[in-house]
């Protein structure tokens, strides 16, 4: 047969890389080097030239709409359908799995996942069943415990008994959690993790039946792994060795949510004699900007190491701007977006990056005052939006009377007159007698134990659901959703909030209905119920929804949220000691080579242009600071970097040699002058740049070093 379609399109690093002989594989793909095609490229060589059932195939990523990607494009490349493939999210996955094998998982068959918001009022009810302060106690810091332990395999009994008191009772609230999830068979996020590396850990002949069924394990984006996802992939790859990971040890930036770097750069000891491959052409970024970055993050130590390169041009220097204060930054930024957009580019071609979401308050506002539209990447996704987890716990209930997170999300959604004491002795009957809310509700209900008043608004609730069940039974999938959203009352309670808001919310429970209209269940759902299927599907797709259809905008994202992405021009802003690198990794070991990679990420999603910025003066949390420039800037050299000026100020002033002053300029300043300033002291001008309001001046001060300000705001004095 002839495959050389599949390696013709690939340049020589990556087929190698593609036709690899049989064994394990370490991929390192650097930014813009062409990763996903590699591993896709790599499931059609398996299948083709050397006859590999695509069901014997296991290919995970870390989100859905990559997974789907992936999918579309072996499928098209192989030309036929990849249905049953065991293809998706290391969640979707863990989920198909422990569905399987629910029972000896031990888990109903109609277990339910936990979404982040879901396990969040499930901890709540854990922390009033303990009597807790949630005060003290804070839910989300609870939530982030308990998930980190998960994530690193330990549960409760792993903890042993801890001598610090605040540990004690953090152990006894992972206890109860436990407990009340047990009970219920309920599985938050880690716990799919968790429970389906337990499962095969502990089942030795569903281990190697697993083993055998799935004997080619690749992964993408390995260094995003968190501690269980590599002891799953090692847990299956191990018995035949035929793991394919793909990954960047640069670009490994979510250390704050359990992802950790050591694991691509365990794999190679974990399997002896792993074939390395590096993909280090860039097709993304010009060559200025692919050596400004390679010098930031070689600074790194314990890095695989690689050094990215392109066939293009040199393309334009790396341009830095030192603005006064946070203003001047968003002014300098919105006018050189202007500018980009006057010659006839796409605004929607240009990011502002920022480490801090904070820090996106000043850019909408200069935006906005001159008219530019821009869009904040990442916020609420689609499933994550309260209208729709609404309506979704509606159909949750109806589906499964046990669900007690949907029960407390909408037992008084619209307001029913089910007051806060009601809920509460219903909680409690719940915990002492060990059943769900909606059976402890039918309970006190029958037993009278409750006011006129409660059983009657408790039972109308309960009734409304039933006759919710009753009447969607048999009925389309998107005339159940429909249904539903309507009997619960859910349009007339949001038009109360009148105005766009309310227009927006009413728009998105349409768009449900149109989802669950257009949904097709994937491989792993095909056997379950049509509104099963769709509540698993929203409950894994919540946070991670599809972009909606743009306007031709400004982007305005984190740097976590730029990773994967990529823009013409770009904007690296707030680049200050304390703020980028962020002050708390100069406090916790490994944090500062994050940091790094952060901005190596930052920097090659750039294409075309790359500018830096930072500020003098900073307002930031609640008072005026006076920044250094961050090390990430000393860490790029001369010959990549222009330093620009605004507006009022000339261009093309480099690093190594500045302009000769014009006369007249510094408002009657003379090189040499010494002058005070009120918040840095003494100092002596060293260079002087434009006229009038806007001309700046160079000073060293003998305290705070060397600084750029501008003399209409600066307050100098000649002493």
């Amino acid at each position: 047969m002839d495959v050389s379609y599949i390696l013709d399109p690939l340049n020589d690093a990556q087929r190698e890389a593609v036709a690899a002989p049989p064994g394990p594989v370490l991929v390192l793909a650097g930014a813009g080097s062409g990763k996903t095609r590699v591993l896709t490229h790599r499931v059609s060589w398996l299948v083709e030239a050397h006859g590999v059932s695509p069901l014997s195939v296991l290919a995970v990523t870390f989100t859905n709409k990559a997974a789907q990607e992936m999918r579309g494009r072996i499928e098209g490349m192989l030309g036929y359908s990849l249905r049953g493939m065991w293809m998706g999210t290391f969640h979707g996955v863990a989920h198909r799995l422990l569905r399987a094998h629910h029972r000896d998982a031990g888990l109903e068959e109609g277990f339910q996942i936990l979404d982040s918001a879901d396990q969040h009022r499930i901890v709540r009810r854990v922390l009033r069943d303990m009597g807790l302060d949630e005060g003290y106690w804070a839910p989300k810091q609870v939530q982030w415990y308990l998930n980190a332990h998960k994530e690193d395999g330990r549960r409760a009994q792993h903890l042993g008994e801890p001598s610090d008191t605040q540990q004690r009772q953090l152990l006894g609230i992972y206890k109860n959690y436990e407990d009340l999830c047990r009970r219920f068979s309920l599985v938050d996020f880690a716990e799919l993790l968790l429970r389906a590396f337990e499962l095969l850990q502990h089942n030795e002949p569903l281990r190697e039946q697993y083993q055998r069924k799935l004997q080619h394990v690749l992964v993408d984006e390995f260094q995003d792994t968190n501690a269980i996802q590599y002891e799953l992939i090692k847990l299956l790859g191990q018995k035949f060795r035929q793991v394919f990971i793909v990954g960047d040890d640069d670009q490994s930036i979510y250390g704050w949510r359990g992802a950790r770097v050591e694991n691509i750069l365990q794999f190679e000891k974990d399997f002896a004699g792993a074939q390395v491959f590096r993909l280090e052409q860039n097709y993304r970024s010009t060559a200025n900007i692919l050596n400004a970055a390679n010098a930031v993050i070689d600074i790194n130590r314990g890095r695989l190491g690689k050094k990215l390169w392109t066939e293009g041009g040199d393309g334009e220097s790396v341009k830095l701007y030192n603005a006064y204060n946070e203003f001047d930054e968003a002014r300098f930024v919105v006018a050189r977006i202007q500018s980009w957009v006057d010659r006839g580019n796409p605004r929607g071609d240009t990011a502002i990056l920022y480490r801090s979401n904070a820090q996106s308050r000043v850019f909408e506002e200069i935006l906005l005052d001159t008219g530019i539209p821009y869009r904040v990447y990442g916020g609420l996704r689609f499933f994550e939006r309260a209208e729709i987890k609404d309506a979704l716990a509606y159909l949750r209930l109806a589906a499964r009377r046990r669900d007690d997170p949907s029960f407390e999300r909408i037992v008084n959604v619209p307001a029913r007159g089910i007051g806060n004491k009601t809920l509460e002795q219903v909680r409690e009957h719940a915990r002492i007698n060990r059943l769900s809310l909606w059976d402890a509700a039918r309970t006190l209900i029958e037993s009278r134990e409750l006011s006129s008043r409660a059983v009657s608004a408790l039972s109308g609730f309960l009734e409304l659901i039933d006759d919710i069940d009753t009447r969607i039974d048999k009925l389309p999938l998107a005339e159940q959703v429909d249904t539903a959203i309507r009997i619960g009352g859910l349009p007339d309670h949001y038009k109360k909030e009148k105005g766009e808001k309310a227009e927006a919310r009413l728009e998105n429970l349409e768009e449900l209905v149109t989802a669950a209209r257009q949904f097709g269940p994937r491989d792993e759902e095909e056997d379950l119920e049509p509104l099963t299927a769709f509540l698993t599907h929203a409950a894994l797709e919540a946070g991670e929804g599809q972009a909606e259809a743009w306007e031709d905008c400004v982007q305005l994202m984190s740097l976590h949220s730029a990773k994967g992405l990529e823009f013409p021009m770009v904007f690296l802003t707030g680049m200050e000691e304390g703020l980028f690198p962020h002050q708390r990794s100069l406090q916790e070991p490994g944090r500062l080579e994050e940091e790094r990679r952060l901005c190596y990420v930052g920097m090659t999603r750039a294409m075309q242009q790359l500018y830096l910025s930072h500020a003098e003066i900073r307002r930031w949390h609640g008072r005026e600071n006076y920044p250094s420039p961050s090390r990430f800037l000393g860490e790029v050299p001369g010959e990549f970097l222009e330093e620009v000026r605004g507006s009022g100020f000339s261009l093309g002033v480099n690093r190594r040699r500045r302009a000769v002053p014009e006369a007249g300029a510094g408002g009657g300043l003379r090189l040499g002058d010494h002058v005070r300033h009120a918040s840095f002291g003494s100092g002596t001008v060293l260079n002087l740049e434009g006229r009038g309001e806007h001309a700046r001046v160079q000073v060293k001060f003998d305290d705070v070093g060397s600084k750029w300000l501008v003399l209409g705001y600066a307050n100098l004095d000649r002493v």
